[in-house]
């Protein structure tokens, strides 16, 4: 007998109702979704202005404390991808408070995590009981499995960007945490202790008794006053990429590889009246405009670029910079993942 195509699809919703109990699904109902020709995300183009964020913040901060928060934060959630606690289907990011003389408590974790400092000066990450002081534009990292808490001990609000590998983590239900049981980890060496011996492309000779950090991530703390001198002489005496700008990556001394090993980070100096040529790339980005106005393109849609704003690029979403005044910028995203997997692929347009 001949199947009619209409009885060809009762018969399968029949065999899918049977054998679903069963865990089974057929691929060919979603092969085309599955392996698509080009990366499709879910994430959707998003810009967070920084004052109205704050303002929550401080809010926020009037009514709960950070050792009852633990970590007052207010989650960046993508529009695109709800409860998930997600700004990129692999990234985190969200704005911490900490109030004049309050502790964030001690505690370590699976996930890599990133501080950029938005507001406030004098306040410390503490890692393995070592303070990084930090300063507006300063970068701080809290790599996987290192005991950190963060303190306030000046009479200013401190309010940072976290960035982490949250979904990640979920992804291969990875994530273990802990809780210290004193407030603040035990002094271990003095402020800045690591920044005078790993920070200089010199490091204690390996094995020898000065040589305290671990050997894979040494350097935890990428200041502002010594990233944007550099990334000023770079802009002053090389030519600009079409594509980027002028750019640099932060780098992990130990191996010249990303700074987090799931999180790459880089900023960018983008001169006044530049605009640069379409690209795109599968590795979804978080960026901070440290300085400047200006207007990012997104497949067409224009966001317009304000101090301290935060915009998220998704994957494979072609996009472009129009600088209004000199456009500086940091930004983080889940390539160091992805090469480590072979999935990183750019485009330039």
């Amino acid at each position: 007998m001949t199947v009619r195509p209409n009885d060809q699809r009762d018969q399968l919703e029949a065999l899918y109702a049977e054998m679903g109990p069963s865990g089974l699904t057929p691929l060919w109902e979603s092969l085309h979704a599955l392996v698509t020709p080009e990366p499709v995300s879910p994430a959707l183009p998003w810009r967070w202005s920084f004052g109205e964020v704050r303002d929550f913040l401080m809010r926020a901060g009037d009514i709960i404390s950070a050792e009852q928060a633990e970590r007052r934060v207010l989650i960046m959630e993508n529009p695109g991808i709800p409860r998930q606690s997600a700004i990129t289907p692999s990234l985190y990011a969200g704005l911490q408070l900490i109030l004049p003389g309050e502790v964030a408590p001690c505690h370590r974790h699976a996930q890599n995590a990133l501080r950029f400092v938005m507001e406030g000066s004098g306040a410390f990450t503490a890692l393995d009981g070592e303070k990084a002081v930090m300063e507006p534009f300063d970068l701080v990292l809290t790599p996987a499995g290192q005991w950190h808490d963060h303190g306030n001990q000046t009479d200013q609000p401190m309010i940072w960007l976290d960035g982490l590998d949250i979904p990640t983590v979920r992804l291969f239900d990875a994530s273990f945490a802990e809780r210290l049981d004193v407030a603040a980890h035990p002094e271990s060496a003095l402020a800045g202790d690591t920044l005078s011996r790993y920070g200089r492309n010199m490091r204690p000779l390996r094995g020898s008794a000065a040589d305290r950090r671990p050997a894979n991530r040494p350097l935890f703390h990428y200041r502002y006053a010594e990233w944007r001198p550099v990334l000023d002489s770079l802009s002053s005496s090389a030519p600009v990429d079409p594509h980027l700008g002028h750019a640099l990556e932060f780098l992990n001394p130990a191996d010249g590889g990303a700074v987090l090993s799931t999180i790459s980070a880089h900023v960018r100096n983008i001169p006044a009246g530049f605009e640069t040529r379409p690209r795109r790339s599968t590795d979804g980005t978080v960026f901070v405009v440290v300085e400047g106005e200006g207007i990012l393109l997104l497949d067409g849609r224009e966001i317009t670029l304000a101090p301290r704003d935060i915009v998220v690029v998704p994957s494979w979403t072609r996009h472009q910079f129009q600088a209004r005044s000199t456009l500086v910028m940091f930004a983080y995203s889940d390539k160091a993942s992805q090469e480590k997997l072979d999935l990183y692929r750019e485009q330039l347009l």
